[in-house]
C-alpha cells in the first residue's frame, strides 16, 4: 500500500520535476557560457576633432540698411523707373508721382498764409492801411478841435474876469475841450490798443497754422518724386504705372544688401549660453549647401510666449556680399556657443552619470574599466574630453545581449 501511493506521488509530479530541472540546466549553462568566453560589445576609439556647441533656430532676413517710400497724398502713380532686383546709385530717381494736385495745394496754402500773416500784422499794427488812414485824419480833425476848443475857454475866462461872462458859458467852453480831449485819446487807442492780447494770439495761431499748412503742401510735392536716399537694390515695388495710392501707401522698398540682419527667437532654456559676438551660421533651404557666416549683434533683454513655446528674440548681422540673401525669407540658424578645434571626443551614449561624476567604460586588455572623466564642449552626438583619456583609448558602449557593463568584465569587439 505504501509502495504504490509512492508511485503515485512520482507520477503527479513528474512535471513539476522535469521544469524545475530545466530551470537548473539553463542557470548551469549560462553560468558556464559566461565564464566560457568574453562578451561582445560595440567598441570605439576616442579620437580627435572640431566640436561645437550649437543651437538651432530659424529666423528671417532684414536689410540693416533699409529704404521705403510712403504716397504722401492720394496722388496717381505716373512714372516707375526702376525694376525689383535694380542696383541704384544714391540719388537716383525711383518713382514720380502725379504733382499737379500736390502744386495746386501748395499755391492756396501760400495764399491762406499770406492772408493769416496779413491779418497778424493789421491786428498789431492796429487795422488796415485804410483804417490806420482815416484815423489819422480824424486824430488831426479832433487836434484842432481841441485846439479851438482851448482857445475859446481862455477867451471866456477873461470875459468872467471882466465881469462879460457868465459862468455857465465858461462851465460849458470847459466841457468842449473835455470833449475834445477825450476823441483824442480814442481815437489815439485805435492805433495801440485796438486789439485785445486774445485777439493777437488767435492771429498768430492763424499764422503759424497756415505756415504749417503750407510746409506740409510743399512736403506732398517734394516727396511726389522718390529717389534713393544711398546706393543699394530695388528689392520691392508693389505698386503700377497709373495706378490710384492712397496716403501711407507703401510705394517702393530698397535696401544695401552687402549686410543683411536675421531676426530669429531662441528658446529660453539655451538663453544663457549666448553672448554677442558669437558666431552664427545661416543656411537658406533655396540654395543648399551654401553657408553664410556671421556674428550675434543682440541678445534677448526679455523673454515672451510664442504659442507652446517661451522665446528671446535675438539678431544677427550677416555679410552678404554676394547678395543672395534677399529680405523676408525664412533661414536656418545656427549659433555657434562654443567651438573646439582639435578636442579628444566620445560619442554621448559612452559619458555615463554615477554619484555625481561622469564615466566611461574604457577597455584595457580585453576588460572593462570604469575610467573617471571630465567632459567640455558637447554637440548633439558628441561630447569633448578634457580628462582622463588619451587619443585612441577604447570605449565600450554598450553589449550586444543588452548585458550591464561591469568593472572587470572581459569583452569582446562586437563583428559589424
Amino acid at each position: 500500500m505504501v509502495q504504490k501511493n509512492k508511485g503515485n506521488f512520482w507520477e503527479r509530479n513528474r512535471l513539476l520535476l522535469g521544469v524545475i530541472g530545466a530551470i537548473a540546466a539553463l542557470l548551469i549553462f549560462s553560468g558556464w557560457m559566461m565564464r566560457r568566453g568574453a562578451v561582445s560589445v560595440r567598441m570605439e576609439k576616442v579620437i580627435r576633432q572640431e566640436i561645437a556647441n550649437v543651437i538651432s533656430t530659424n529666423g528671417k532676413i532684414e536689410p540693416v540698411a533699409n529704404f521705403e517710400a510712403h504716397a504722401p497724398a492720394p496722388l496717381i502713380v505716373k512714372e516707375i523707373l526702376v525694376r525689383e532686383g535694380d542696383p541704384v546709385k544714391a540719388g537716383q530717381t525711383l518713382l514720380k508721382l502725379d504733382d499737379a494736385e500736390a502744386k495746386a495745394q501748395v499755391a492756396k496754402a501760400l495764399a491762406q498764409l499770406r492772408s493769416a500773416e496779413a491779418d497778424a500784422q493789421n491786428v498789431k499794427t492796429g487795422g488796415t492801411q485804410d483804417e490806420l488812414l482815416t484815423t489819422r485824419s480824424q486824430i488831426t480833425k479832433a487836434q484842432t478841435e481841441r485846439d479851438a476848443a482851448a482857445r475859446n475857454l481862455q477867451a471866456v475866462q477873461r470875459l468872467q474876469q471882466r465881469g462879460a461872462a457868465a459862468p455857465a458859458e465858461v462851465e460849458q467852453a470847459q466841457n468842449r475841450l473835455k470833449a475834445a480831449d477825450a476823441e483824442i485819446q480814442f481815437l489815439q487807442s485805435k492805433l495801440t490798443d485796438r486789439f485785445s492780447n486774445p485777439e493777437i494770439v488767435k492771429a498768430e495761431a492763424a499764422v503759424s497754422e497756415a505756415k504749417a499748412a503750407h510746409q506740409a503742401a510743399l512736403d506732398v510735392l517734394k516727396n511726389a518724386v522718390i529717389t534713393a536716399p544711398f546706393a543699394g537694390t530695388v528689392y520691392q515695388v508693389p505698386v503700377k504705372r497709373g495706378a490710384y495710392v492712397n496716403t501711407g501707401e507703401l510705394l517702393v522698398q530698397m535696401a544695401n544688401l552687402k549686410t543683411v540682419q536675421v531676426r530669429a527667437f531662441v528658446d529660453e532654456p539655451e538663453i544663457g549660453k549666448l553672448a554677442i559676438g558669437e558666431k552664427v551660421e545661416v543656411t537658406w533651404d533655396a540654395l543648399p549647401g551654401k553657408i553664410w557666416a556671421g556674428t550675434l549683434t543682440r541678445i534677448p533683454s526679455t523673454v515672451a510666449a510664442l504659442g507652446p513655446r517661451t522665446v528671446g528674440e535675438i539678431t544677427c548681422e550677416i555679410p552678404n556680399t554676394d547678395r543672395k540673401l534677399l529680405p523676408n525669407v525664412n533661414v536656418n540658424v545656427n549659433i555657434v556657443t562654443a567651438r573646439q578645434e582639435s578636442a579628444l571626443t566620445v560619442s554621448r551614449e559612452a559619458i555615463h552619470d554615477f554619484d555625481g561624476k561622469r564615466m566611461v567604460f574604457e577597455v584595457v586588455d580585453g576588460k572593462v574599466r570604469t575610467t573617471e572623466v571630465q567632459t567640455g564642449t558637447s554637440s548633439l552626438t558628441r561630447v569633448e574630453v578634457v580628462n582622463g583619456l588619451s587619443e585612441g583609448a577604447t570605449i565600450a558602449l554598450g553589449a550586444l545581449n543588452s548585458q550591464p557593463l561591469r568593472n572587470g568584465m572581459e569583452v569582446k569587439a562586437a563583428e559589424r
